[in-house]
């Protein structure tokens, strides 16, 4: 009766212990997934603040234009 306890034990610690590689698998894999997120993140961000700027800049010439058109409307 021994022997088939310390086999059902044998048989439970061998299942735990596949279920504990499973789960530091898992681990590193999102690990290495929140990285590769971080940095896509950063590299968004930064596009993003490149946009805004140019977006600003494209902003301030069509005003200026626009100012220059009223500018020649008035003047004719």
């Amino acid at each position: 009766m021994r022997d088939l306890s310390d086999l059902s034990f044998a048989r439970e610690l061998e299942r735990l212990e596949r279920r504990v590689d499973e789960l530091v698998m898992t681990c590193n894999q999102l690990k290495e997934e929140n990285r590769s997120l971080r940095a896509r993140q950063e590299s968004l961000m930064g596009e993003r603040a490149s946009l805004l700027q140019k977006n600003e800049q494209v902003r301030s010439r069509v005003e200026a234009m626009v100012g220059r058109l009223k500018a020649m409307e008035h003047g004719s």
